[in-house]
């Protein structure tokens, strides 16, 4: 069984590991929403049928919004099975963010189906599915399906995210997704935090109120 332990082969392709090595089914696993300041960790996994090369999918942070919801139409109807997990700010902050991205993307994978036999995922970690994988650094700009599969993670986490916006539009979650940007460090600082922000994440544990027990949209936390 590969894990992270040991290293894929630095040149190694997916039609190499497919021929040489016998796998049939192999997924890629992207996740999209590690950094930002409030909503979920969003993850994606993708089996792309052998063969089939999907032209402009690349990493989904070097394409326009545009461009990914194009592609992520493309890769659901195309794909031999895609799937995706979400973990929300309260599982974040019970388990740190790398265990509740680990976890997202152990809820993708479990939704293949079929279920593959070798994953590919982008990052330094394994997770935990007892199925051979490789941790790869920068693997969406090595593997096509994980590529996909950071399309599909940020095409649903932005999806999400504009929900989020109709629900709180004083952060204006639309723009920048929860991210850090000076506008919603400003949100925070005016109308506090919402019920979707992480408050164990810098930027947001600076404005808690210890005797607040809950969040509005618009109240102090």
């Amino acid at each position: 069984m590969h894990t992270g332990d040991q290293a894929p082969p630095d040149r190694i392709t997916l039609e190499e590991l497919i021929s040489v090595q016998g796998y049939r089914w192999v997924a890629g696993v992207d996740e999209a929403g590690r950094g930002p300041l409030a909503g979920p960790v969003v993850a994606g996994a993708v089996i792309t049928r052998p063969g089939d090369e999907i032209p402009g999918v690349r990493d989904s942070k070097l394409l326009t919004p545009l461009q990914r919801e194009r592609l992520y139409q493309i890769i659901t109807s195309r794909a031999l099975s895609w799937g995706v997990g979400i973990v929300g700010p309260r599982e974040i902050e019970q388990h740190n963010i790398l265990q509740a991205t680990l976890r997202a993307m152990k809820a993708a994978v479990l939704c293949l189906d079929p279920a593959p036999d070798f994953i590919l995922i982008d990052g330094m970690n394994c997770i935990a599915v007892d199925l051979p994988q490789w941790a790869v650094k920068r693997g969406d700009a090595r593997y096509p399906c994980i590529a996909a599969a950071s399309i599909v993670a940020k095409v649903t986490r932005d999806r999400l995210m504009l929900e989020y916006h109709r629900a709180y539009p004083l952060y204006n979650f639309a723009r920048h997704k929860g991210y850090p940007t000076r506008e919603h460090r400003e949100a925070i600082r005016r109308y506090g935090c919402c019920d979707i922000h992480r408050r164990t994440f810098r930027g947001v544990k600076e404005h808690l109120e210890a005797d607040d027990g809950g969040f509005q949209e618009g109240s102090r936390c």
